[in-house]
């Protein structure tokens, strides 16, 4: 058996094989996004070449409200994929989140595919990243400050993945002791602490007991766009699950509006499931604060190269400024008090 160490590293290596080369997208459910449409403003009495897609994030100024999410790290290819990553958030001024660090707490092997983000990114907001299992039993925080030094962090993402630890081969299933854990990383961690899911979306009531030990910002991370347990599924080469699991979580809407309705302070990142300038505007409207995808980006980046990833984020900040114009609204502020109407019924 490989050591424990080389096991994670080739699990990474794994998830983004699979990504990139597999069908992990939702089988049925969908985000949501589709069931609202906004209503055609055609007096927008606006110069749609003044719209203003500008945003604050973590203290630091985004040209538009997007997150390249919690991606990669940690094996041999990740430092090349991060740090184009990173060079293009930059130029975009975009924010990004690299992948799990747990790697980085037990080796300084490959230390470098981490370091490389701020490096080629010194300007723009960047979340470190680790597992919920990982903080399970945290009594002292040190090696996790240690995770957010490597990188400069500007917050650190802490990952509820419950059903990808349930379905991985290797995965921890033991979760007592998590939200204590978040709890002493809010009070003695340097950053903000942001709590996301991979895909499943979070719940009001989970919302509720991470905002009740003092976490301010939330990632969806909903159901409909990768199916982290269909990855699994995959990795595991078992189908006897994936009729039950492959479809379960939240939507993503369902996540953003459930969050957005228990209280007006939490900052939201809306993702799972972004794909358009429309998803992102349509978050924002349904109460998120800034939108957030990962699998998309990194397909371009592997079709097209960097060239990929430029055409893909100016694609989208157009489409988002187009759908302001013809909603009137003129900033994101606005935006994200437009009106924005439920069209169809879930089946």
């Amino acid at each position: 058996m490989a050591p424990k160490n080389q096991q994670i590293s080739k699990r990474k290596a794994d998830h983004i094989n699979i990504t990139l080369n597999e069908e992990i997208g939702f089988r049925q459910k969908k985000t949501g996004f589709e069931l609202y449409e906004f209503e055609h403003n055609a007096l927008p009495e606006l110069n749609a070449n003044t719209i203003d897609t500008s945003t604050k994030f973590l203290g630091k100024q985004l040209s538009f409200p997007f997150m390249v999410s919690s991606m990669t790290g940690g094996f041999l290819g990740a430092e090349k994929i991060n740090g184009l990553l990173a060079t293009v958030c930059n130029e975009f001024s975009v924010a990004m989140g690299v992948g799990s660090q747990r790697q980085a707490l037990e080796n300084s092997k490959y230390i470098k595919s981490f370091k490389i983000v701020r490096k080629n990114a010194p300007d723009i907001p960047l979340v470190g990243n680790i597992g919920a299992a990982e903080i399970a039993s945290i009594k002292d925080v040190s090696p996790i400050q240690r995770l957010v030094d490597t990188i400069q962090a500007n917050a650190f993402a802490i990952h509820l993945n419950p059903l990808q630890e349930f379905l991985q081969p290797e995965g921890k299933t033991n979760f007592t002791g998590v939200l204590k854990g978040i709890e002493n990383l809010v009070k003695y961690l340097s950053v903000p602490i942001i709590v996301k899911e991979i895909g499943a979306g979070i719940s009001p009531t989970v919302a509720q007991k991470l905002m009740n030990v003092g976490v301010n910002i939330i990632d969806t991370a909903g159901a409909g766009g990768t199916s982290w347990a269909g990855v699994e599924i995959i990795r595991r080469n078992d189908d006897s699950l994936a009729e039950t699991f492959w479809d379960w979580g939240i939507p993503t809407a369902d996540s953003i509006i459930g969050i957005r309705k228990l209280s007006k302070k939490i900052f939201i990142i809306g993702s799972g499931g972004i794909r358009s300038g429309l998803d992102i505007a349509k978050a924002l409207a349904l109460g998120a604060d800034v939108a957030a995808s990962a699998t998309p980006i990194l397909k371009v980046l592997k079709q097209r190269g960097e060239r990929g990833i430029i055409d893909i984020l100016t694609l989208w900040k157009n489409e988002l400024q187009g759908v302001m114009f013809l909603v009137g609204a003129k900033n994101i502020e606005t935006l994200k008090k437009t009106k924005i109407y439920g069209c169809k019924q879930k089946n």
